[in-house]
């Protein structure tokens, strides 16, 4: 079989996809995600992402022994229990955020019927070293790098930069995109439509992926990204600046995070006796353990405990409106790089 059709087939691209090999792809990369719900699968995927000097700043030879002797044998059935609680079914299931990606990459396809538009993971599969070969192998000669994290953090973009440079093909990376109009109005339109269906809540609450605070102290600017967003989003809505706050979630290890914390916000909020919070993650593109697992579920309940009611607003995942803003902000970029 010639490398293109291989090439092809590997892609699983949408049915809008170029007959034939285009000059340009568009990659939309996302974290990342086990192949399977189980202790094995989940022990595999952490052992890769935690192996990231970008992830872990600590020396290799204390943290790699500490990592595998101790943190993947003990957290693998604990994590693998989340995500078998959250894991889609049928034909098209998986992990939720292999699902969503590989379903927004088609929708943006439907937006650029002349690119290649494809997905890939910065860990596990389908993996962006693997993509960024097979699209060279397919004939591609430059390749547009689109990371699915609106705010820019060494955490997460500057690790996909860190792939790129390692791989002959050409390639453009869209650093962020916290402010873009496009993709403010989507998230904005969301909230909307979700309050418009099931009645506004008393509080909305932005919560954000947290992020130890001394690479923010180091110049890491993704805090300011997220309260620059967030704010834009707030004034879309024509919310007063008592009606929403910004938290930080999903925090582990010892490091001092961004405050304030997601959980500590919410239960000062039931301590101020506001028992309806609605939730929204717009760090998030397409949802995933953090915001299905985490938001809707365990956060939920423990705020249910503290006598309120979370109500979780979904990610933009595949919807017309998030793949038209990336698909503009594909066009922007590429237009500069002509």
């Amino acid at each position: 079989m010639p490398a293109s059709a291989s090439t092809d087939a590997a892609f699983d691209g949408a049915s809008t996809a170029p007959s034939g090999p285009p000059d340009t792809a568009l990659v939309l990369v996302n974290l990342g995600t086990p192949d399977a719900p189980t202790p094995a699968g989940v022990r595999r995927y952490l052992a890769q992402f935690l192996s990231d000097r970008r992830v872990v700043g600590l020396p290799r030879w204390l943290w790699l022994p500490l990592l595998h002797l101790a943190v993947l044998p003990l957290r693998s059935k604990v994590v693998a229990e989340k995500y078998a609680s959250i894991w889609m079914r049928g034909e098209d299931g998986g992990s939720p955020l292999a699902v969503y990606t590989r379903r927004l990459a088609w929708a943006v396809q439907n937006e650029l019927p002349h690119l290649r538009v494809i997905d890939a993971m910065r860990y596990g599969s389908p993996s962006l070293a693997a993509r960024l070969r097979q699209l060279r192998e397919a004939g591609v000669r430059r390749a547009l790098v689109l990371p699915l994290y609106p705010q820019y953090s060494t955490t997460t973009t500057a690790s996909v930069g860190d792939v790129l440079a390692r791989e002959a093909l050409p390639t453009r990376m869209v650093e962020e995109y916290h402010v873009d109009a496009g993709w403010l109005d989507a998230v904005a339109g969301s909230i909307r439509e979700h309050r418009a269906q099931h009645g506004a809540g008393e509080h909305l609450l932005f919560s954000f992926h947290g992020l130890p605070q001394r690479l923010v102290d180091a110049g890491d600017p993704y805090a300011r990204q997220c309260e620059a967003g967030a704010r834009a989003i707030a004034q879309r809505l024509g919310l007063a600046d008592d009606a929403w706050t910004l938290s930080y979630q999903s925090r582990f290890g010892r490091d001092k995070w961004l405050e304030p914390g997601t959980q500590q916000t919410l239960h000062a909020l039931a301590a101020r006796g506001v028992r309806k919070v609605d939730v929204v993650a717009p760090g998030f593109a397409v949802d995933c353990i953090e915001t299905l697992e985490e938001v809707a579920m365990m956060l939920a309940e423990d705020f249910a405990a503290h006598g309120g009611t979370l109500r979780y607003i979904p990610c933009l995942n595949d919807t017309r409106p998030h793949a038209r803003a990336l698909a503009d902000i594909a066009r922007v970029e590429l237009e500069r790089w002509t």
